[in-house]
């Protein structure tokens, strides 16, 4: 028996398995059908003659694990399967799952059923006593096989099927959308789930077919791979420290401008730690909340790359190069498409800034340091200092995005409430690590680990003559999903991919982000912090405003804008 089918016995056990207790539904994509069937463990004991071992499937043998849904939606013992192929991508889906009759030849239960007799007697009319009955007489009867229920697909109509369809089809705004938005630089580079290059040279042998000489395809894949940094102090039986590169044992932690120093490092200037050499923290759990203890002796890793890493396979990543189409979505509150100013920024205690100078914002985005009851390597506010802050002095109309994570959840949705502004969404930001793969164990959370972070989202509340709330007519609404997986980086720093979100909802007018760090300035933006340096300014009547309110503030000429 060849592996392939070995792995459709291993498929056809397990689609039975899951479907019939409702494990899984359909529809649902081969991809996400072939993940339930890796996660649901081995295949039953038995199925296979001896002590011969079941093969597994790997997440990258997608194409083989469709290819054998294929074979089993012409012939399936235990029922019937239904597929459909995207033409666009080619994704294939499966649409519905029938269990109870093969799709061709006599049903399982049929054969299995056995014939029962049913047992016939002559009755006397003129006698009814059973004296007077004669000798029973047994004739077969044949049982009509057992034919389950249709299911909700197969009882539709052919018209009905067809709408069916075309609902499961991405629509054209949405295609459009995407494709709008699609990033053109290449500047993702997808991560191969072995992590080294090792275990993807051992899947991928493992995946050939016997008869396939090794030499036809590439050891490894053209993706990322990582190596073990083994240290003195290392113990790989530990396993993978759950923080990898944000480990406070890390040079990389150390190396980062935007964190304080440790507590054995409080007289370094704040914000300053990477311009002095730092000693590292000590301790078996250095990469948690202890940060005074031996270095960390779990596993940390490394990109492993070389330049000969990737070529020679006949598959290569193509970036779109033609232009995409441009979905006639909103312009923003300008109406028009505008060239943003570089970044700006003003460096100031925000507790005590005046922010009546800076005018009226459209967006506004703030990340406060909220008190949530732990140990922070950075300085929190009250919840009273939080409401007190100006924030409607900033808009008349617009929107707020709020970041909250543990109790301040829940404060930060009172401030909503007591600035003027009604909570309409809300985004989550599942976190990753190097890996890419969801962080088990957050340095946050008092009843479970946190591994994700939440960012209100809020418009200022306007009501019209009924009552009811007006939202700002140059809002693009529709556009993105409310969930970002984003790689964690340094210590309180947000994933780029929320600044992409927000500025699609809003196109142009002016951009507002408090509690901002230097990492955290961007073109079209500007940004209040306490860790910025010396003020940026370009907005000249901005620039007139503060040294009107604060003579003694000089902020720095700045540099030439390119093209004006």
């Amino acid at each position: 028996m060849s592996v392939d089918d070995k792995l459709k016995l291993v498929t056809s056990s397990a689609l039975q398995t899951l479907f019939s207790t409702n494990a899984v539904s359909a529809p649902i994509t081969s991809f996400d059908l072939l993940t339930r069937i890796i996660a649901s463990g081995p295949p039953p004991p038995g199925l296979f003659p001896g002590a011969e071992r079941a093969p597994k499937f790997r997440l990258t043998d997608l194409s083989r694990f469709e290819r054998i849904l294929e074979r089993l939606s012409e012939s399936w013992d235990y029922g019937k399967i239904t597929l459909s192929r995207e033409e666009s991508d080619g994704e294939l889906t499966i649409m519905d799952v029938r269990l109870g009759a093969a799709h061709e030849g006599p049903s399982p239960r049929t054969q299995s059923s056995p014939v029962r007799r049913k047992r016939k007697r002559v009755v006397d009319e003129d006698d009814d006593s059973a004296a007077g009955r004669a000798e029973e007489e047994e004739t077969p009867e044949k049982v009509e096989p057992w034919k389950p229920p249709p299911s909700t697909l197969e009882s539709l109509s052919k018209t009905m099927k067809e709408v069916y369809n075309l609902m499961q089809q991405p629509t054209a705004k949405g295609r459009l959308l995407a494709e709008q938005f699609r990033s053109l630089t290449g500047s993702f580079e997808p991560i191969c789930p072995h992590i080294t290059k090792d275990e993807c040279a051992k899947a991928r042998r493992a995946s050939l077919p016997d008869s396939a000489s090794s030499r036809s395809m590439p050891a490894i894949c053209d993706r990322i791979h990582f190596r073990p940094l083994l240290r003195p102090h290392t113990d790989p039986a530990l396993g993978h420290c759950s923080y990898l590169n944000t480990c406070y044992s890390e040079p990389t932690y150390a190396q980062s401008p935007s964190i304080p120093p440790l507590p054995s490092h409080r007289q370094i200037q704040y914000g300053a730690q990477g311009q002095t050499p730092v000693s590292l923290p000590s301790g078996l759990g250095a990469g948690g909340r202890g940060k005074e203890k031996a270095p960390c002796r779990y596993l940390h890793f490394e990109v492993d790359w070389d330049v000969n890493d990737g070529q020679g396979l006949a598959e290569q990543r193509q970036v779109a190069k033609r232009k995409p189409y441009r979905l006639p979505i909103g312009l923003g509150p300008e109406g028009k498409e505008t060239t943003p100013l570089p970044p700006q920024w003003i460096n100031c205690d925000l507790r005590r800034f005046d922010y009546s100078v800076l005018g009226k914002f459209h967006v506004i985005m703030a990340d406060p340091p909220w008190d949530i009851h732990m140990s922070l390597p950075y300085g929190t506010m009250t919840d009273d200092e939080m409401r007190a802050m100006p924030i409607p002095t900033l808009q008349d109309e617009g929107l707020l995005f709020l970041w909250v994570t543990g109790r301040a959840m829940e404060v930060g949705r009172e401030c909503m409430r007591h600035w003027g502004y009604t909570r309409v969404d809300e985004v989550v930001w599942v976190k990753t690590n190097q890996l890419q793969r969801v962080i088990r164990t957050g340095r946050t959370g008092h009843w479970l680990n946190h591994t994700k972070e939440h960012m209100l989202v809020g418009v200022k509340t306007v009501t019209d003559e009924h009552g009811n709330l007006k939202f700002p007519k140059w809002v693009n609404r529709g556009v993105d999903t409310d969930v970002i997986v984003s790689e964690v980086r340094e210590t309180s720093r947000k994933p780029d991919e929320v600044y992409g979100l927000i500025e699609r909802m809003c196109p142009g007018g002016r951009k507002i982000e408090i509690f901002g760090r230097k990492h955290n300035t961007r073109p079209g933006w500007l940004t209040l912090g306490n860790q910025l340096g010396p003020d940026q300014i370009y907005e000249e009547d901005l620039r007139a405003r503060i040294k009107a309110r604060y003579p003694e503030r000089l902020p720095n000429p700045p540099p030439e804008i390119p093209g004006r």
